[in-house]
């Protein structure tokens, strides 16, 4: 995946080398030595826009998982204005030839301009158009976040139907490069446009003596060809390209403003004078560093508009801080465990099992008050002792006893059967019927012990799923078959799932050396609902994640075929499970060794990232109102987290929300009388 990204980057620093001489001022000339210079002279410049652009990728694990959890999707709207016309344009112009020389286009053209138009001023020593160039960049990042954070637009690729997004999918390593780095929810504004508009704008406002006119030109005519090069490859709206030119046109305005006070502080020169008295002259820096901020809290005694203005920006900025932050932390962990290993939840409740010091034992909690579990009588387990929880029952089961008690506070005993061997698999399915898969053999009970009529085909079983009076199972028989019968029936229906994955995504596990089987394939984890079947097939070389559609019996692939998946957990209209994407064999990164939490949309059919971070999450259970999975932090310690489906800001939140709400309201009412006054002051001033 970083051969292709390195190949752009190199190709487009190569690109703007060559060119420098082109792009050069009349009487500049050209030295070896400038190469090193304009890092030294403009390192401040050069860090800043690294900053810049390392953030986005933060920017984008943030913006992940605010979709998967308050999920702040605006295409809808975007669509209803715009409908298929950027389609059209797609269709009019489609080939193979053009599609591979925009997408190269896209991505390097882009690094092009966003390294190079820094690199010419700084190289040929251009402070002053250095310091607009990039403050200008930044005010575009910096006005683009609150869009991309809660103002997400899709790719049009992934919305309008018959659109492709071509770029992404011109081969296996740039598909996966691009889903990697890519939420493909940044769609307003354009940073393809906002960037290089900006550039231009800054060269057209300030370039006084056109010395970067041919420059200028060249960022024009990239202008134009992004602006088309986007909409045909099926990534942007137009919409999207006219969100990139008015922030671009806002940062030019912004900049204009703060110039002077940024560079005052971070222009490299004044930095080693300052650096060089603080080592030299400790006591006059320290007052030289002091006086700003004296001369500030002298300022805001008696604040004029400029400074309630700041005050109200800063408001603004905490109380956006403060709910973005809260909004990507809604999984608090369930109070009470010390090491859980398991955990499942229906109805209402959750159970986990806790390892305390060695000694296992069942927390029972109220979703209502999470941190406050009780204890559950239980049959003596112990790590991977099966246990299931739904129809308001618990089941639980060792290696010579089953369980199954009233999930309530209080959880009198329902059931106490003996058993032969530990159970492979519990279930509790429609009448509070419980089931146990022991050494391959299928058993139902009543509640009042009495053994419930199976389907005969219900033998040699290795998984189980139940839902509602129905059950799937899968046999050591047939391995890749999938059967589904309803309770004290005896006939069941066979279900062939196809595991398959596209062609391309076949052929990179080829070249891997990790060929699949799927001749012998193998299921391994299954979970059922009225409307679908999600099943873990195992082809050999990766465990793949299936979804069957009862009602069309089709089955689709869910995620990249060469990545595996667990843990299916089937909701209403939502399927929870744990993945591993861009988990490449070849070359495993530290960041995608952990599992994360995957949400997929069953009406939609589009899945979000509810984790992404370096904490390993697992086994995911979908309820009406919460999401419940495992976490292992990176100390190791583990936990269960519920995370609300609703967006839910804590008392804190709220509280720093409705002070910024007040504290804005009276800050804004000041900003405009005084600046009225200073208006009318003016004015008089002048007659």
């Amino acid at each position: 995946m970083e051969g292709v990204y390195l190949t752009w980057m190199m190709s487009a620093l190569a690109l703007g080398v060559l060119l420098l001489p082109v792009y050069a001022p009349p009487w500049a000339k050209l030295t070896l030595s400038g190469f090193v210079d304009f890092i030294r002279r403009y390192w401040v410049h050069v860090l800043l826009l690294l900053i810049i652009y390392n953030a986005k990728d933060s920017l984008d694990q943030i913006d992940r998982i605010l979709m998967a959890s308050a999920g702040f999707d605006m295409t809808p709207w975007i669509y209803a204005i715009e409908g298929d016309l950027v389609l059209r344009v797609q269709e009019t112009f489609e080939s193979a030839w053009l599609t591979s020389l925009l997408t190269h286009f896209y991505v390097a053209g882009f690094m092009f301009i966003c390294y190079v138009s820094v690199f010419y001023v700084a190289y040929f020593d251009d402070r002053w158009m250095a310091d607009r160039i990039v403050l200008s960049i930044a005010w575009v990042y910096v006005l683009a976040v609150p869009f991309y954070l809660f103002f997400n637009v899709r790719v049009t690729g992934d919305v309008i139907p018959g659109m492709e997004t071509l770029a992404y999918d011109l081969n296996p390593e740039i598909s996966d490069w691009f889903r990697r780095i890519d939420p493909f929810t940044n769609g307003m504004p354009s940073l393809h446009i906002g960037i290089p508009a900006v550039v231009f704008l800054t060269l057209l406002r300030w370039d006084e003596d056109g010395r970067w006119r041919r420059y200028r030109h060249t960022v024009l005519g990239y202008i134009l060809l992004t602006a088309f090069t986007i909409v045909y490859l099926g990534i942007h709206w137009l919409s999207d390209i006219l969100g990139g030119l008015l922030v671009a046109s806002l940062a030019v305005a912004l900049t204009e403003r703060s110039v002077n006070f940024v560079w005052r502080i971070g222009d490299e020169r004044t930095m080693n004078a300052r650096l060089a008295s603080l080592l030299t002259r400790p006591r006059i820096a320290l007052a030289a560093l002091a006086a700003p901020l004296v001369d500030l809290a002298r300022r805001y005694r008696r604040p004029e508009a400029r400074e309630t203005g700041l005050a109200l920006i800063g408001v603004l900025v905490v109380v956006f801080l403060v709910v973005t932050f809260d909004l990507t932390h809604q999984a608090l962990p369930a109070g009470g465990t010390v090491a859980p290993e398991g955990a499942t939840a229906a109805d209402g409740w959750l159970a986990s099992l806790d390892n305390q010091s060695g000694t296992h034992v069942m927390l029972l909690y109220d979703l209502t008050l999470p941190d406050e579990p009780f204890l559950v009588d239980q049959p003596l387990m112990r790590e991977g002792d099966p246990f299931a929880l739904d129809h308001g029952l618990l089941v639980m089961a060792n290696s010579t006893r089953l369980m199954a008690v009233e999930a309530t506070s209080e959880a009198p005993l329902v059931l106490d059967l003996p058993l032969v061997a530990r159970p492979t698999a519990v279930a509790v399915a429609e009448g509070r019927v419980v089931l146990t898969v022991v050494e391959g053999v299928l058993e139902a009970w009543s509640p009042t012990g009495e053994p419930v009529a199976l389907p005969e085909e219900a033998t040699n079983v290795t998984v189980l799923a139940t839902s509602g009076g129905e059950l799937a199972w899968s046999t050591s028989n047939a391995p890749g078959v999938v059967r589904i019968a309803r309770l004290q029936t005896t006939g069941s229906v066979g279900i062939v799932l196809n595991a398959s994955a596209p062609v391309e995504q076949e052929q990179a596990m080829m070249e891997w050396g990790l060929p699949v089987d799927l001749v012998n394939r193998t299921v391994i984890d299954l979970d059922l609902s009225p409307t679908h079947l999600a099943a873990v097939v195992n082809v050999s070389t990766v465990d793949r994640l299936v979804l069957y559609e009862r009602a069309t019996a089709t089955s689709v692939l869910i995620g990249d075929g060469k990545y595996s998946a667990a843990d299916p957990d089937l909701g209403v209209h939502l399927m929870a499970f744990t993945a591993w994407d861009h988990l490449d064999p070849r070359s495993p990164e530290n960041k995608y060794l952990d599992g994360e939490i995957h949400l997929h949309n069953l009406t939609t059919n589009r899945t979000e990232v509810l984790t992404a971070d370096l904490r390993h999450q697992w086994s995911p259970t979908v309820l009406d109102h919460h999401i419940i999975y495992l976490e292992e932090a990176i100390d190791g310690s583990t936990s269960v987290e519920i995370h609300s489906r609703h967006v839910e800001l804590q008392p804190y939140a709220n509280i720093v929300l409705q002070t910024g709400l007040v504290v804005a309201l009276l800050l804004t009412v000041a900003n405009v009388v005084q600046r009225q006054r200073a208006i009318r002051s003016t004015a008089t001033e002048e007659e």
